[in-house]
């Protein structure tokens, strides 16, 4: 898995030696977390990040530990999930293309000292990056809750394009059928959306 370097933040490879610091970064912030579900305690981080790890090894995920560059500390969490590769014929330019064809970013979520700073910003900004530059991906798509209105204001204040509501897509973090809004960025719209993001994270 590779590290994506920010200015503010890197991204590494979740693992368990992150388990003490999400534990603790996670503490005592069930309100933050009301619409993603974040481990709450060392055994719950640890079978968290073995679940993402599980997901990575079977290839349809990229966890990733968020860092700060400064101070090195835990920020938080996200990941490249819904990884697709889709079947080419032989003689097309994607033929035995090794990287993913579609993903998704998801699951991702910031300890309380992360929140309105811009670190999620520049998360987005290297994760698309990579996504449409180095994997060449066709399509990136984000989930929320429909009820997150400040996460879905997020997503289109970038150019995330509502595609629609999937109606008791999952169970919600309040133990209900959630519906998601789904949204997506294309390649053809990654320039103006990587514009949009720097513009932001240079504010």
């Amino acid at each position: 898995m590779p590290v994506l370097q920010g200015k503010f933040i890197k991204l590494e490879p979740l693992g368990l030696d992150h388990a003490d610091s999400l534990a603790e970064a996670s503490a005592g912030n069930e309100v933050l977390y009301k619409w993603t579900p974040v481990p709450q305690g060392k055994a719950a981080a640890v079978n968290y990040i073995k679940t993402a790890i599980a997901m990575r090894d079977a290839g349809t995920s990229m966890p990733f530990a968020i860092v700060g560059q400064q101070d090195g500390l835990f920020k938080g969490s996200t990941r490249f999930w819904n990884m697709e590769y889709w079947p080419w014929p032989e003689g097309h330019p994607r033929f035995a293309n090794k990287a993913p064809d579609a993903c998704e970013i998801g699951h991702t979520w910031l300890t309380r000292s992360a929140t309105r700073t811009g670190i999620n910003t520049e998360a987005k900004l290297l994760l698309l990056t990579h996504a449409f530059e180095i994997w060449g991906v066709l399509r990136v798509c984000l989930h929320t809750d429909v009820r997150n209105e400040r996460s879905r204001a997020a997503i289109e204040r970038i150019g995330g394009k509502l595609e629609g509501i999937l109606r008791a897509h999952k169970m919600s973090t309040d133990f209900v059928p959630r519906d998601s809004a789904r949204y997506s960025v294309l390649i053809d719209e990654w320039p103006l959306v990587r514009e949009k993001l720097t513009a932001l994270l240079n504010r």
